[in-house]
């Protein structure tokens, strides 16, 4: 196994763990429950974790792509904002650890914890969209922006892509 396997192992975890971790945290606080909060923290935290392991196995992953002719621009921008939801998830889940240990010990500071987790649970969820999209578009050509089928480059919009397929069929 290889980084880029490793790597497409891995960086699906931050992106889920981001996100059922905001949802079970969000539904903790609302319930007012504190085992779902605690396994939300402890969520966030083995994300933050596994986003580390994404990182690490990213830059072998960057090599082989480019051996394999990627395209170093689509990489890049992966890379640039992958980072950025690294620092995020790393943030998160030192809070997440803060925010599990005063919850354990009924702290009065457990609920601003849980909040601020709340909160950068949030943007790491949202942020998670654009490094998954970016990611996925290195070798799923199909899901870049203006391509069609064929590989070129598509600057209609779909209406007129398919009244443009409609005219040529005639």
């Amino acid at each position: 196994m290889n980084d880029a396997h490793l790597h497409m192992i891995f960086n699906h975890f931050p992106i889920i763990g981001s996100i059922f971790g905001f949802g079970i945290l969000l539904a903790g606080i609302i319930l007012k429950n504190k085992s779902v909060q605690h396994t939300a923290f402890v969520l966030l935290i083995i994300t933050a974790i596994l986003g580390l392991v994404a990182m690490r196995t990213g830059e072998g992953a960057e090599d082989i792509a480019e051996d394999l002719g990627i395209a170093h621009n689509l990489i890049h921008e992966h890379e640039e904002i992958a980072e950025k939801l690294a620092i995020l998830l790393y943030l998160t889940g030192a809070v997440s650890l803060l925010a599990l240990i005063t919850s354990i010990r009924n702290h009065g500071k457990a609920k601003v914890f849980a909040f601020v987790t709340l909160v950068l649970a949030l943007g790491s969820s949202v942020l998670s969209k654009p490094v998954g999209t970016s990611g996925g578009e290195i070798r799923h050509t199909e899901i870049r922006e203006n391509v069609t089928v064929s590989g070129e480059e598509n600057h209609h919009n779909n209406d007129d892509a398919v009244e443009h397929k409609n005219e040529t069929e005639q």
